[in-house]
């Protein structure tokens, strides 16, 4: 039985006084409205209606029931009218999963596509694994690394670009890396939150190069690496998005710049393409048309980055020996009251 139905045609047979009228409207039997009565007074174990030739009248069970339908069918009409609003525009609030990295960037650039839609709204949420898609409740999310769940449908959005670096500090107390070979005889701050771990794979100039580097520190967590490596502890190899700032403030130095670090693929997951909601694709390919492209700098400002890649950002090669700290004498010192400067 489908009771929303029967309800309706209940408050219309009492509003109307009639079976046959409300048959008319419907373009039905009367018979048929009859049943729909009747199944009514089925499924509730009570009589609704007292009928005879001239008229029709509710029964306190019916009276008691009217107020409940009208109540019922008023909520399931703006609950249609809203969705069905829904279905039609791109408005409402979409949970966007997404990595550190690439929430980062994102959040210079969601502003472009909110001025376009007025009606949608989205939360980014901080997320590194894909599980959390469900328990969640997020619409979409960007992941990096391989999808083990076959279940959810991915999408390839770019490749997210990364970077060895290392405080001053640190290179302060040991030599400064040239090659990747060089990394097993440093403290190295192995993140396992997805494929890579200890194992760092390079594109240099003599071609892919891969190195287990070691360290007694280890996390899921970019953000935490990032407060490591900041800290002097030892090396880290993050997204380029993420440390920009950091090397343009001389807190962080990037390291071997002629050996670019193998990116992760980032996707963007979703649970099914079954009534995906309009607000949710628009978010979709939105972020589908933010993909990489050719000839911007990692340090230009958001302005200027409009025209390159949003993640898959190539750093300006640093010159030699730019941000590392030596010691120099300042004029009039004696040797005990040497400081640091930079180059």
């Amino acid at each position: 039985m489908d009771l929303l139905s029967c309800l309706c045609d209940f408050v219309r047979v009492v509003e109307a006084g009639s079976f046959s009228r409300v048959a008319r409207e419907k373009g039905s039997s009367t018979s048929a409205v009859t049943r729909q009565i009747a199944q009514l007074e089925r499924h509730y174990g009570v009589r609704l209606l007292h009928r005879t030739t001239r008229r029709l009248s509710l029964t306190d069970d019916g009276q008691l029931l009217i107020g409940h339908a009208n109540r019922l069918l008023e909520e399931a009409a703006a609950m249609e009218k809203a969705l069905g609003k829904q279905r039609r525009s791109s408005s409402g609030l979409v949970r966007l999963g997404v990595t550190t990295g690439a929430g980062m960037s994102l959040a210079t650039r969601l502003p472009r596509l909110l001025d376009r839609h007025a009606g949608l709204s989205i939360e980014l949420v901080v997320c590194d694994h894909v599980s959390e898609l469900v328990e969640s409740r997020l619409d979409l999310a960007l992941c990096d690394g391989d999808i083990a769940d076959s279940s959810f449908i991915a999408r390839q959005i770019a490749k997210l670009a990364y970077v060895v670096v290392a405080a001053p500090s640190y290179l302060q107390r040991h030599a400064e890396p040239r090659a990747p070979v060089e990394l097993h005889r440093h403290i190295c701050i192995v993140q396992h939150r997805n494929d890579r771990r200890r194992t760092w794979e390079f594109n240099g100039p003599l071609g892919p190069v891969s190195v287990v580097v070691s360290g007694q520190l280890s996390t899921n967590d970019e953000r935490t690496a990032l407060v490591m490596a900041r800290s002097g502890y030892g090396i880290a190899c993050l997204p380029d998005v993420q440390v920009c700032d950091e090397i343009r403030d001389r807190r962080l130095v990037r390291l071997m710049p002629e050996y670019e670090a193998k990116p992760s693929v980032l996707y963007a997951v979703y649970p099914s393409r079954r009534q995906l909601a309009p607000r949710t694709r628009t978010v979709l390919e939105f972020l589908l048309h933010q993909g990489p492209s050719e000839g911007s700098a990692l340090l230009q400002d958001d302005g200027a980055a409009d025209h390159g890649p949003w993640l898959a950002r190539k750093l300006p090669p640093a010159p030699p020996h730019n941000i590392v700290p030596t010691v120099a004498m300042v004029p009039g010192a004696s040797a005990d009251n040497r400081v640091p400067v930079m180059n």
